[in-house]
């Protein structure tokens, strides 16, 4: 759990635990995350995600083990940890009759060394929001707030992000609009905590996706989870002739599995579908079949998920 993909490690916990009497919301969490890396938190509610974001930014202490966040203890230095954390919370709150500039300069002040009505005017402007910067806050959108909201946590450019369900309500254009300035952060060398209940969000998002059922389930990247979850299959489609081509295939030692799936399609699984794809198609083609497509029958990420957190609860 300590190996991480990109980089050092920028944020590493070591049996990371918090009870709320005696429920307990995370049980001994040691994960490492590098430099640069997005981490999808997928979850059901109440299987502490939201409890991990919070420890790890010092807002709450862990009952047992500890975390090290941009080489500073949260719990015993919160402060710290701030300068360099950005927190965006499922619910922001702004004060309505302000206007936007007014309220991101008020949180800018917070932040010593900054200059809070240029910090302001610079993150309306990335959101998008500076032609509506003396606009009162209530007369926003949600989506709007929500990017008032990050450009709130990116006041003090930190170099870490905790991401707490950023998209969520928000309309389609909306919610592809503040992923692709997720992507363009991480581009600019944030390191990044996403918690969603979008399962297409993370993949899109994610390096690597950690599952939690109060404890971690499993943490790699979609395709590894994949991969420990279900076999991988090629769909391949045909201009006609798949009796020939299937009686040829199931010949072939290294066609552990072969059947046609709809009218033209052929589902196989291979000993090594990397290594067994070339010469898959060749064998079609010499059995005169005319090969349409060939791709990886990828199962959807939410198949992954569910099996895993099933697996846990069994």
């Amino acid at each position: 759990m300590g190996k991480t993909m990109m980089g050092h490690a920028v944020i590493s916990t070591e049996g990371l635990s918090k009870r709320f009497g005696n429920r307990v919301a995370v049980d001994s969490l040691t994960v490492a995350v590098g430099a640069g890396e997005i981490v999808g938190l997928l979850g059901p509610n109440g299987a502490g995600k939201t409890t991990t974001l919070r420890m790890l930014a010092g807002i709450i202490a862990p009952s047992a083990g500890h975390a090290v966040v941009d080489g500073r203890d949260p719990a015993s230095e919160p402060e710290n940890v701030h300068e360099s954390v950005g927190f965006l919370t499922e619910s922001p709150g702004f004060y309505e009759r302000l206007s936007a500039e007014r309220n991101l300069a008020y949180f800018a002040a917070f932040y010593e060394g900054i200059d809070a009505k240029a910090a302001a005017a610079r993150e309306l402007a990335r959101l998008g929001l500076a032609d509506r910067a003396r606009d009162k806050v209530g007369t926003f959108s949600k989506g709007m707030k929500q990017r008032l909201a990050l450009a709130r946590v990116l006041l003090h450019e930190p170099r870490i992000l905790f991401l707490d369900e950023p998209t969520a309500g928000l309309d389609p254009e909306a919610a592809r609009n503040l992923r692709e300035l997720i992507v363009s952060l991480k581009k600019d060398g944030c390191t990044i905590l996403l918690s969603t209940h979008n399962l297409s969000e993370a993949e899109e998002l994610s390096d690597r996706i950690a599952v939690f059922r109060t404890r971690l389930v499993a943490i790699d990247t979609p395709r590894a989870l994949r991969e420990s979850q279900f076999e991988r299959r090629l769909r391949v489609r045909l201009d006609g002739g798949t009796e020939t081509c299937l009686a040829a295939l199931r010949g072939e030692p290294y066609v552990r599995d072969a059947h046609e799936e709809e009218d033209g399609v052929l589902t196989m699984l291979l000993s090594d579908p990397d290594r067994d794809r070339p010469r898959l198609v060749a064998r079609i083609v010499q059995a005169g079949g005319q090969v349409l497509e060939v791709r990886e029958d990828e199962r959807p990420l939410e198949d992954v998920y569910l099996s895993l957190v099933r697996e846990e609860e069994a």
